[in-house]
């Protein structure tokens, strides 16, 4: 039989997750992250629209898509926090709050992605007023981070805050991305498609 160091002394402290797992993982959404704003830089955009899902503009149906994935984002944090025993006042989570924060984070992510492949594709990385190129940096970034959490989540070295830190930084840059489009898109048109 063998014990490991810690049975063998239980005052001994196990080795720290390894860091260049995290590393790695953030590089790997940097590369992500510095390649969408590179396509969307060297890219001209098309000017076209595609889809519009029922809604009467492009422009719309990229404000709702997007609200609705921050909207969703949100209940995922919430459903996180939940599982994890850190929403105050709301018990332990249920049995189906693992299978809903997953359906609620990738029903989030796939209203993201007609939102990002118009803005890539038909508009390109814009640099013409300070709201544009702050919205291109975020959704740029949200694809890197979004990259990391999914290794970070698929790997048993990572620290234990990794997993937690990935996910509230997809949560902020989803709500900087809606801030800076759908905000004021609902602010300057309405609520066009309602």
């Amino acid at each position: 039989m063998t014990t490991t160091a810690t049975e063998a002394n239980p005052t001994a402290i196990e080795p720290a997750p390894h860091a260049t797992a995290l590393l790695v993982a953030a590089a790997a959404g940097g590369a992500v992250a510095i390649s969408l704003g590179v396509y969307g830089n060297v890219h001209d955009g098309t000017g076209q629209t595609i889809w519009q899902f029922g809604f009467p503009t492009m422009l719309s149906m990229k404000a709702w898509f997007t609200t609705a994935a921050a909207v969703l984002a949100i209940a995922q944090g919430t459903t996180a926090l939940w599982m994890w025993g850190r929403l105050p006042g709301a018990g332990p989570a249920p049995g189906w709050a693992s299978a809903g924060h997953r359906w609620l984070g990738t029903v989030a992510f796939l209203c993201t992605l007609p939102v990002a492949y118009h803005c890539l594709w038909a508009l390109g990385f814009r640099t013409t007023v300070s709201r544009v190129v702050i919205h291109s940096i975020l959704g740029c970034a949200f694809y890197g981070a979004f990259t990391t959490k999914m290794l970070v989540l698929h790997s048993r070295r990572m620290p234990a805050w990794a997993l937690p830190g990935a996910g509230a930084l997809l949560v902020v840059l989803l709500a900087a991305i809606w801030t800076t489009s759908s905000l004021w898109f609902f602010t300057t048109n309405g609520f066009p498609g309602v």
